[in-house]
């Protein structure tokens, strides 16, 4: 059709406190690199629930397809989120000082049925951006062969790192 104008949906990145910046970067590099617009906020589950709720239920209408939310501790963000909202919600399981991030894990991926939130490991915030541009790249043709060249350029990187191990290993 001519003149039609595809305009793809944004990338939300909620972190439940400043301190998780430097956790959620590599997500906002990853998903600059790609093209997607992005908008970082910081709201917490539990000391602006209102403004999580607000977010979250006006997140379509404002443009966005996928929602990431990164938190630590009482990790209960992503699934206050996904509450409000039939978008997709990511969660990134921040480290902290106790336990090392196992509870961001835990409270991140155990949500009750009807209330999915996909779950990236801790501190994994490049595989949630990855992962919501796959997901958003389901009705993008562009971003999907974006996706793939990375792809192959990643494996061709490793084909070259093992061809450099075999050429060290016959100095040895």
């Amino acid at each position: 059709m001519k003149g039609l104008v595809i305009i793809m949906k944004k990338v939300a990145i909620i972190m439940g406190s400043d301190s998780d910046l430097p956790i959620v970067t590599p997500a906002i590099k990853q998903l600059k690199e790609l093209g997607i617009e992005t908008e970082v906020r910081v709201i917490s589950a539990h000391r602006t629930p209102e403004e999580a709720h607000e977010f979250s239920s006006k997140a379509i209408e404002n443009g966005f397809g996928v929602i990431i939310a990164a938190a630590g501790m009482a990790a209960h963000l992503g699934g206050v989120l996904a509450a409000s909202t039939t978008l997709p919600v990511i969660g990134i399981p921040c480290s902290s000082k106790v336990l090392d991030g196992m509870d961001a894990m835990l409270a991140t991926v155990m949500m009750p049925p009807g209330i999915p939130v996909a779950t990236v490991g801790v501190n994994a915030a490049k595989n949630a951006a990855l992962l919501a541009a796959q997901i958003l790249a389901v009705g993008d043709d562009k971003l999907m062969e974006t996706l793939i060249n990375m792809r192959k350029e990643m494996a061709q990187q490793v084909r070259d790192k093992d061809a450099a191990l075999q050429e060290k290993l016959k100095e040895i």
